[in-house]
């Protein structure tokens, strides 16, 4: 089959789908199909998949979806959507019905095999849904406590379970969440020929919103990077910042950091967009910076992102991070800073354990023991073992 062909079947899909047609589903979806983004509860076969969109059309009444863009390549296929549907019908996600009319947009995965659709990766945005009828409900009880447990469940349920092994490296992660949840991310993209792309990134805002452009941010990296498949990181930011500038509310933006590693060969292949600059720490020689520009994603669309390139040797590090780490306060409200934490990164050598430890054990003596915490804290360290 063409790409266009392949492109054909996913858009007819998408668009049956949209009208309620679930019989298009035995006609275009293979009998051993996998759904790899599951709802709670759902099976990931080809009738657990036809429930689960019976599941998420119940509730709204006269659909309408459009195709934006797709992009095809090999036997994938990615396809931006835009729709609206009124919410009048039943709850949704735990939501009673509103009445209103409001848009969402969407970003699909397909593989494609003989004309037959195999697997599917989904990321839906149902911001202009979730968030007028999600205010409402936690005005009515517990406004606060409720939106950050929401917030909570979506943020842990768009990061990674497990870092990745790779041999001769060492990938180390913290995650910490403050108590209003913000945006922060991580993600590991395993990529063909054994090469894996570290992303770190940061959501403006906090609480539900912040959660939901974060895992639309996530979702959006993880399928254009299985998609193009390409070391290649300033075209991926590129793409999702196109898509990301469609829907993501006013004043709202994503900074990010991604890069692309060959373990083989140590050549890491880089782009930024607008994110904290990571530290690469030369064991013995000092520490500089992964300098590359570019603006946040969802702010500029169409401004392009540089990539840049280096070499990791033996015993040579990277430590990505976001601002919860620096922006930290002390007890006189002077904060940690960029210079403490590129100090601490130059000064360790690994005989005093991992250097996040390290780091963790500075900002506790930091802010004392008086200190809430005011914004998530993600780091991620990429160390090449000494040969």
């Amino acid at each position: 089959m063409s790409a266009e062909e392949n492109k054909a079947i996913v858009r007819r899909l998408v668009e049956e789908l949209a009208l309620g047609n679930l019989d298009v589903v035995d006609e275009l979806v293979a009998p051993d199909f996998v759904d790899r983004s599951l709802l709670p509860g759902q099976e990931a076969d080809r009738e657990g998949f036809k429930r689960s969109v019976a599941a998420l059309n119940a509730p709204f009444s006269d659909t309408t979806i459009t195709i934006e863009d797709q992009v095809a390549e090999g036997d994938k296929v990615v396809t931006w959507y835009t729709g609206s549907s009124t919410h009048d019908r039943g709850p949704f996600m735990g939501v009673p019905p509103t009445g209103r009319r409001d848009s969402f947009t969407g970003v699909f995965l397909h593989r494609v095999v003989g004309g037959k659709i195999v697997e599917e990766w989904s990321q839906g945005d149902f911001l202009n849904i979730m968030l007028p009828a999600l205010e409402q409900q936690m005005r009515e009880r517990e406004r606060v406590e409720q939106e950050l447990r929401v917030a909570r469940r979506i943020q842990q349920a768009s990061l990674p379970k497990t870092v990745p092994t790779l041999e001769g490296w060492e990938i180390a992660n913290l995650y910490r969440p403050a108590r209003e949840v913000g945006g922060d991310f991580y993600d590991f993209h395993l990529l063909s020929d054994g090469r894996l792309g570290i992303v770190v990134g940061d959501a403006t805002g906090k609480g539900v919103p912040a959660a939901l452009v974060m895992a639309t941010t996530c979702g959006m990296l993880r399928a254009v990077a299985q998609a193009l498949d390409s070391c290649a990181p300033g075209e991926v930011l590129t793409r999702v910042d196109e898509a990301l500038s469609r829907g993501i509310p006013p004043n709202t933006f994503v900074t990010c950091f991604y890069a692309v590693l060959d373990p083989e060969t140590g050549f890491l292949c880089y782009a930024n967009a607008g994110h904290d600059l990571p530290y690469l720490h030369h064991r013995g020689e000092g520490t500089g910076e992964l300098r590359a520009a570019g603006m946040p994603l969802g702010l500029m669309p169409g401004t392009g992102y540089v990539e840049k390139e280096i070499v990791l040797e033996a015993g040579e590090s990277v430590l990505f991070y976001s601002d919860g780490l620096v922006e930290a306060h002390g007890p006189r409200r002077e904060m940690f800073g960029f210079p403490r934490l590129r100090a601490l990164v130059g000064g360790h050598d690994g005989a005093d354990g991992l250097l996040i430890d390290r780091l963790l054990s500075e900002l506790s003596r930091f802010v004392g023991d008086s200190w809430e915490q005011e914004d998530d804290i993600t780091l991620v360290t990429l160390e090449r073992a000494m040969s």
